[in-house]
Parts: structure tokens; C-alpha cells; sequence
């Protein structure tokens, strides 16, 4: 678990023989009501292009919504991911042409994002959410993650981290 995607290192990645990030889109990459994301993302993005890691978005968003938000960015992605189900990661590492051990995959919820990497076999990173508020149609998971997270942090299990290292 890390603070935000912006933490993660492009340096703990490469130690770790990652060379893909698969990342959901909204509140994690960025804010859902900010599509242009921030310079930090911008700055993220750079460094691991620098790095030689890829970044691509895999999202529960129809194809326009992914490709109006990262259109501007140089972030492959695939839509209609269908989280919580693998199937969107899967077709992800098929594009990229990458073994799964080299992908980590970072989101901010624990119900489709975390359930989907760990049922597609990859690595997976828990991000806080970029802003507080959602869209309508998240708040039945974060309802039910208030619940695990209430029980992960009466068994001193439930912390943010700054980077996956740490």
C-alpha cells in the first residue's frame, strides 16, 4: 500500500524486475473530475518513460472516457476492463507482450482493482484515492471497503507506505 502512484519509484521497480505498470484510471492516475491530470503526474510520467517502464491504463471506463482522459498523455490503455474479473489485465500483459511477473498493478480500490491483479497473478499496489469524493457508481465499494479497512486497521494491518520499499 503507498500514499500515490507518484511515489512509486521508477528505481524500486527496475530492483524489482518490473518493467509495466498497469494502473487504473480514475482517482488513482487522476482525479475523476480532473481529466487533464496535474504537472506531478505529467513529471510521473516522464520518469518512467525515462526509465523504461511502461505505463498503461486499464480501465472499467468505455473506450471515449479512457481516451479523452489520456489522449494528451503517451499511456497505451484498455477500456472495458471489467474489473474485478482479470479479463482487462490479461488482455493488458498480451499487448504489452510481457510475462506477468513484470507488471505490478496499482489502484485505488480494493474491490476491482486489487480482486483483478491478484486473480490475473500480478503484483498489485493499493493507492489512497487522488480526491475524497467519487463518482456514484464507486461508492457501493467503498462502502464495503470501509468495513475491511476498519478490520485491517484493528489488526495493525491497514498502512500507506511512501514507496513499495519502504
Amino acid at each position: 500500500m503507498v500514499e500515490a502512484i507518484y511515489n512509486i519509484e521508477p528505481s524500486t521497480l527496475k530492483r524489482r524486475g518490473i518493467s509495466a505498470v498497469l494502473t487504473d484510471l480514475d482517482n488513482t492516475l487522476i482525479a475523476w473530475n480532473n481529466p487533464k491530470g496535474t504537472p506531478q503526474l505529467q513529471e510521473w510520467l516522464h520518469r518512467m518513460a525515462e526509465a523504461g517502464i511502461t505505463v498503461m491504463v486499464v480501465s472499467n471506463n468505455n473506450h471515449d472516457r479512457v481516451k479523452k482522459a489520456v489522449g494528451h498523455m503517451e499511456v497505451q490503455f484498455t477500456a472495458r476492463a471489467l474489473k474485478p474479473l482479470p479479463v482487462g489485465i490479461d488482455r493488458a500483459v498480451r499487448t504489452l507482450g510481457i510475462a506477468k511477473s513484470a507488471c505490478i498493478m496499482v489502484g485505488d480500490q480494493m474491490l476491482t482493482d486489487m480482486i483483478a491483479g491478484n486473480l490475473a497473478g500480478v503484483k498489485t499496489v493499493l493507492v489512497k484515492p487522488l480526491i475524497k469524493t467519487d463518482q456514484w457508481n464507486t461508492l457501493p465499494n467503498r462502502f464495503i471497503e470501509g468495513f475491511i479497512k476498519g478490520h485491517m486497521k484493528r489488526k495493525g494491518t491497514f498502512k500507506y507506505q511512501e514507496d513499495i520499499d519502504d
